[in-house]
């Protein structure tokens, strides 16, 4: 990895995807693909209306979900990962497994003191 640290665009990339919620909407897209809206909320238990609407939005506004309205009554909008947001996944997965090793390196720290 180059190490020019005004070039890094890490930061950028994290900005992105950073959120309290936004990895967990991402996960259920991936895994459950298209959603309607009340099924994404149902699956996040904890998340407000208004928080879902919101890192929805900032993720439909990176390419990264799709958003689509069926014109029919009651309305019908459904969530799903775009083709582009799909590259997420290889990201996503390696977090959760550096995370999931980080969880076990801090037992074993705190065991062997």
């Amino acid at each position: 990895m180059d190490k020019q640290f005004e070039l890094c665009r890490v930061e950028d990339g994290l900005s992105i995807i950073v959120g309290k919620w936004k990895s967990l909407i991402l996960l259920h897209l991936l895994v459950e693909g298209t959603q309607r809206f009340s099924e994404l909320k149902r699956s996040l238990p904890g998340i407000t209306q208004k928080m879902l609407t919101n890192q929805l939005r900032e993720l439909e506004e990176e390419d990264i979900v799709k958003r689509k309205v069926y014109p029919q009554i009651p309305p019908k909008v459904e969530y799903s990962i775009t083709e582009y947001g799909k590259t997420l996944e290889p990201i996503l997965t390696a977090m959760h497994d550096w995370a999931t090793n980080h969880e076990l390196h801090k037992k074993n720290k705190m065991n062997s003191n």
